[in-house]
């Protein structure tokens, strides 16, 4: 059984991707990475993330080790989409990432899950543009990894099961070179409960929030920037349950003030230095 349409459901299956000699070898420049990157830190610091999810009750899959020359297919968020009923294959928009969702097609079809669709043609989109607002929502982020083509396929795809699908305008920010996705700027950590970064929030889905229902934590901003936005990236295992980066006291403070339980890991050298979170290091794979 798979399948997700939560951010916050209890997280039952998840696949992870270990780090192999594309990420551990590879050159900072080219792949913009920061200067917290440390290649010598990254496989521990995997073992110890996974470690993680699997100490919180989620069955992990492993996808297999051979990650063709692609240094962050170890983010295994962005490649796919898993909906309800099948996966959808992105097409990153990050031009070194061109084909990785070819690993996750092999992964889904080793494992009987069945594709209902691809990003195709001139349309490229990375599942860290995407989120699950509610069992009936789907918010898509369009900037320089997802086009408006891509989120077009996307919405196209979703909206066929009758699920309200919103698309907005993410800011330039750092530039083109840098990654900043929807989930860059918002991860749900309960069912209603949002850390955004207000700033940089488009201001139709701060509207769109607030209709919902949702209480909104104002990510600390000093973190949000001094992480590289990595301080907005929080996994939830569960409602209210989350794990987050650790060096981030103001932030986990606000989450632990908004009644949330908060896990935290050492992985500064893989997360910050390579541009992907906790939640970018799964593919969700059954919330439930």
């Amino acid at each position: 059984m798979f399948g997700v349409s939560s951010m916050t459901a209890t997280l039952r299956k998840v696949a992870v991707k270990k780090p192999g000699l594309s990420i551990i070898d590879a050159d900072p420049n080219l792949w913009h990475y920061g200067e917290d990157f440390n290649p010598k830190k990254i496989p521990n610091i995997h073992k110890e993330f996974v470690k993680k999810l699997e100490e919180s009750g989620a069955e992990v899959y492993w996808m297999p080790e051979n990650d063709k020359g692609i240094a962050d297919a170890i983010f295994t968020y962005d490649a796919s989409l898993m909906t309800p009923t099948g996966a959808v294959l992105m097409s990153p928009g990050k031009a070194l990432r061109k084909g990785e969702q070819s690993l996750h097609s092999d992964f889904y079809k080793s494992l009987g899950i069945k594709i209902i669709g691809a990003v195709e043609g001139d349309g490229r989109a990375e599942a860290g543009d995407t989120l699950w607002l509610d069992e009936k929502t789907l918010l898509i982020g369009r900037g320089f990894r997802t086009n408006q083509i891509g989120a077009k396929q996307v919405e196209e795809i979703i909206s066929s099961m009758g699920i309200d699908v919103h698309v907005f305008d993410l800011p330039v920010y750092l530039g083109d070179a840098a990654c900043l996705h929807l989930m860059s700027l918002i991860s749900l950590v309960d069912t209603r409960i949002a850390l955004v970064c207000l700033p940089l929030l488009p201001v139709r889905l701060l509207e769109l929030l607030e209709i919902k229902g949702f209480k909104l934590i104002d990510a600390p901003y000093e973190e949000f920037k001094r992480s590289n936005t990595l301080s907005t990236n929080i996994l939830a295992m569960a409602p209210g349950e989350c794990l987050m980066l650790s060096g981030l006291p103001k932030t986990r403070n606000a989450l632990i003030r908004a009644g949330i339980k908060v896990e935290v890991f050492d992985g500064n050298e893989l997360c910050i230095g390579c541009e992907g979170g906790p939640t970018c290091l799964t593919r969700p794979l059954l919330r439930n």
